[in-house]
Formats: C-alpha cells, sequence, structure tokens
C-alpha cells in the first residue's frame, strides 16, 4: 500500500486532524511544534528545523532541472526517502526516477494528482506528500491511496459434488469494516479455484446478522490479500489485511479484528468451471452461504449438484503465496 503524508508546516489543527482521522502515515510540522502536535493523536511526524532539514531520513528536493534529477535519484539510491518537488507539476522527471529506486515520493496538491503519480510506470510513487489546507481533499486523496483496491474476474461454475466430512477446524473471519450484501471472501483448497463464501449480513432465523463477519472455512484453505498473495486461513490474525471482494470482482482490503478457530462439522464443496475445479471445506450450518450465478444467496444445506455459483480461477501454483510459474498438482 503507498503512503499518505499531509504537509501541515502552517500547524493548522482542523488539517492535522483531518489527517489523523483519514490515515495518514505521516503528518509534516514544524520542529517546535512536536510536542504539541502528538497531543492530537497518535500518528508518525516528519519534522523540519528552520534550516529546512527533515527528520526520519527524508529530503525534499525540488525538480528544476537534470542536475536537480540526478541529485535526487543519487540521495534515493543512498537510501533517503527523496519528496520530490517540481516547479510545474510534471510526470518525465518522476518515471526516470521511479525507474531508478523505490524511496521517491511526490509532492501532490490534489486526488488527480494523487493518482497519476501512483500510476505511473505501473509502479508508481512509494508515497504522496499532499499539500492543502482544504479538509475535503485530504478525505478524497486518503480514500484514493489507502483504499487498496483491485478487481478480478469471477467465474460461474456448477457444483459437481457436495460430501460430508465430519469435524474440522473452522476460521470465522472478523473484519474492522462493515461488509454489505453481495460482499465475502474468496476460500480454496487450491489457489487455482476458489469458491465465494458470503459475508454474515442476512438475518437468520437461528442467528442474528454480523455483517462484519465471514465464515470463511477449514484452516488449511487459501484466501487472498492484498498485492495479488494469498494465505492460509489460519495465518490470519489482529491487524493482518484480507481482500474482500464483490459479486462483480471488485475487492478491497479490509483489516482483522479477530480470527476464531472452532471446531465444527464441515462439508465440502466441488465444483467446474471449463474443466477447471474449484473446491472449498466449509463449516455445515445454514448461516454459510454461497452466491448462485444470478446473484442470489444459497445457504450450504440447501446447495444442490447442478447450481451454478460464483468462483474464482487462476493458473495453480503458489510458492510461499506467491504465484510462480511451475507445474504443481493439487487434489
Amino acid at each position: 500500500m503507498k503512503e499518505f503524508i499531509v504537509s501541515a508546516l502552517d500547524y493548522d489543527k482542523k488539517v492535522i486532524t483531518t489527517a489523523i482521522e483519514s490515515g495518514a502515515d505521516y503528518i509534516i510540522i514544524p520542529q517546535e511544534k512536536l510536542e504539541e502536535a502528538k497531543k492530537l493523536g497518535r500518528v508518525k511526524f516528519i519534522t523540519v528545523d528552520k534550516e529546512g532539514n527533515l527528520s526520519d531520513d527524508f529530503v525534499i528536493v525540488q525538480i528544476e532541472n537534470k542536475q536537480d534529477e540526478e541529485k535526487a535519484a543519487n540521495l534515493a539510491k543512498s537510501g533517503k526517502k527523496v519528496i520530490v518537488k517540481t516547479t510545474d507539476w510534471t510526470i518525465i522527471p518522476l518515471e526516470n526516477l521511479i525507474a531508478q529506486s523505490e524511496n521517491i515520493y511526490s509532492v501532490v496538491k490534489s486526488p488527480q494528482e494523487a493518482k497519476t503519480a501512483v500510476g505511473i510506470l505501473e509502479k508508481g510513487v512509494k508515497g504522496v506528500v499532499l499539500e492543502t489546507n482544504d479538509i475535503n481533499q485530504i478525505k478524497k486523496v486518503s480514500k484514493l491511496i489507502k483504499e487498496d483496491t483491485e478487481k478480478v474476474e469471477l467465474v460461474k461454475a456448477k457444483v459437481t459434488a457436495i460430501k460430508l466430512l465430519g469435524m474440522g477446524d473452522r476460521v470465522a473471519v472478523d473484519t474492522t469494516s462493515l461488509l454489505k450484501r453481495g460482499e465475502g471472501l474468496l476460500v480454496g483448497n487450491s489457489s487455482a479455484g476458489m469458491i465465494f463464501v458470503h459475508a454474515e449480513t442476512e438475518e437468520s432465523p437461528y442467528v442474528a446478522s454480523r455483517p462484519f463477519r465471514v465464515n470463511a472455512g477449514a484452516v488449511h484453505m487459501y484466501t487472498k490479500v492484498p498485492g495479488g498473495k494469498t494465505v492460509y486461513l489460519c495465518e490470519l490474525e489482529a491487524g493482518k489485511e484480507v481482500m474482500v471482494y464483490d459479486t462483480e470482482g471488485n475487492g478491497r482490503a479490509v483489516f482483522v479484528g479477530r480470527s476464531k478457530i472452532e471446531k465444527r462439522p464441515m462439508i465440502l464443496i466441488e465444483a467446474e468451471h471449463n474443466n477447471k475445479k474449484l473446491s472449498a471445506v466449509l463449516q455445515n450450518a445454514e448461516t454459510i452461504r454461497l452466491v448462485k450465478s444470478d446473484g442470489s444467496l444459497v445457504s450450504v444445506v440447501d446447495l444442490e449438484v447442478g447450481d451454478e455459483i460464483l468462483g474464482y480461477v487462476e493458473e495453480a501454483g503458489r510458492h510461499f503465496g506467491m504465484k510462480v510459474e511451475e507445474t504443481i498438482t493439487e487434489k
């Protein structure tokens, strides 16, 4: 995830408070205001002394010519975190710098500039430094930078087998976000074929809705996390991120607040899409719902062979959660 820095050199408390509430990673303030600023909230501060020197290995380089660009590149290669400022906002110096080092930050003044900066060369700057006194701009850039999103292509898979497995250890993932109807996790016995498990947003005759929870299934299964990676469900714990998707395949990163592992009766669901197998081991309970191809929800206790459900397929092969190109057979 990109870093979000807000410049508050004029020490506007409303700007600082909004930056903290918006999840800024750092706030730039005058050095003499540090102790006062600490009382406003827990966040990392970058201080600037009267000579213009920054703390925490940050440096600012204003790009006006090729020599300035070379200076910035050398500082970044030496390990400094280089904040690049241009006299007229332009992409070319950033492209050259990003190609040479990852330690490049860009000064921006709007959400549009921030969006461009994080997308340059499909890699983007390490972070943006927003210069504004407009609290609405802070909120907009925060949403752009801090909400880790991705799009995947969901498929319609026909259920081929449903098998009771007896008792097993299942993971219920409680997030720090309220999930909406149509959102859930992708889980699978293999990273090559995953099934969409819906969040517990629906009322039930047996339990109240828990819209922050996805009863995700057996401990051994894969689920997706930011950066195109996967983890085992048993690895999720408070403070870690996990990807939540809607039925259109739009994903967003949310934080795990709690992960509950308990022994429960389990059920194996197998499905197929274009001769590719999808499978998951889920809790055998009425509250565990999948999504049919028409968008309706179906409990695993009502699921039938021949039903079409939403899932995800990719080329098999993961090594420590990263995609690899090699022949791996998972059954």
